[in-house]
């Protein structure tokens, strides 16, 4: 997994990880999944193994654990359109699988949507698997029995209907969404070809909404040989992955759903959490900032995201 950007009080690293910031202190929190050149986690380095930098200034490492305990929130974003529906049962088993496995019960929580010509919250915010189950049963539903989300309208719950799928404005109203959380780690999951014909934004803006949402997106391609005639998707599902920080997976006969699922959860759990207040501070709020953190130690690989919008 790539590394990811979180921007919140320290008051809140203080209480999460006993650190060491005064309440108030802006801190920049990265989460990162190291591997050696076979593509193995490495899970023993310590803070003194790492370097990093915001704009190309080299910023002092304040705070580190090996593990990040932070609360985890996800957002599962299911692709229904006509290319995707033979492969929507094994989505729906695995997906519940991996919530039940991954979400820590009175820590971490999961919303589910699914998208095709329209967006729809399936279920919001929770952490009742019960709930979750429920809403991966409601997959194809008809609209009537669920909530629909809207771009670009004042409230995010109305109804927003295109020609074709709304890849891009799933992640957008999906990062929304997560704006709202503030503290801990974030990422959405997003199981698709890639394809989007109806949205009203572009893969820029839905790439930007994830990074403002400090939002890592985990891009699974599942390729249906009956839809060739489609226009390609890997290149945008690559794209969201690798320009936010998260990973991206091929289902395949090798590789099918719940061993993607099982790698996903593997990095999940074996995070390092470093922190550090920026040099500069007083910088303009809304400027994206580059991060760039690399390891002493040769071969060893660290994928990163670009940086963060301070908030």
């Amino acid at each position: 997994m790539d590394v990811w950007c979180l921007l919140f009080p320290a008051v809140f690293l203080l209480q999460a990880q006993e650190a060491t910031f005064s309440a108030g202190v802006r801190v920049v929190n990265v989460l990162a999944t190291v591997r050696d050149k076979q593509r193995q986690i490495i899970r023993h380095l310590t803070k003194d193994d790492f370097l990093l930098e915001e704009d190309g200034r080299p910023q002092a490492i304040r705070y580190f654990a090996p593990q990040a305990g932070l609360p985890l929130t996800l957002g599962l974003l299911v692709d229904t359109s006509g290319s995707q529906r033979r492969v929507l049962d094994e989505q729906r088993r695995a997906s519940y699988r991996f919530l039940e496995q991954v979400l820590r019960e009175g820590q971490d929580q999961a919303f589910v949507i699914q998208f095709d010509h329209q967006v729809e919250l399936l279920e919001e915010l929770t952490s009742s698997r019960e709930d979750l189950a429920n809403a991966l049963a409601l997959l194809l539903a008809p609209p009537p029995l669920q909530r629909h989300w809207q771009a670009h309208q004042p409230s995010p719950r109305g109804v927003r209907v295109s020609r074709g799928t709304s890849l891009y404005d799933a992640v957008l109203l999906a990062s929304d969404e997560l704006m709202r959380e503030q503290a801990g780690r974030k990422a959405l999951i997003l199981l698709s070809d890639g394809v989007d014909a109806g949205s009203k934004i572009s893969l820029d803006d839905a790439i930007e909404s994830a990074q403002r949402a400090d939002t890592l997106v985990y891009s699974i391609r599942f390729y249906d040989e009956q839809a060739r005639h489609l226009p390609d998707g890997k290149k945008t599902l690559e794209r969201l992955a690798k320009e936010t920080g998260g990973g991206y997976f091929e289902v395949s006969k090798k590789q099918p759903l719940a061993r993607v699922f099982q790698r996903m959860e593997e990095e999940l759990r074996n995070q390092y959490s470093l922190g550090y207040t920026p040099d500069q501070p007083e910088a303009a709020t809304g400027e994206f900032r580059r991060i760039r953190l690399t390891t002493r130690h040769k071969g060893l690989v660290i994928q990163s995201t670009d940086g963060y919008y301070p908030q």
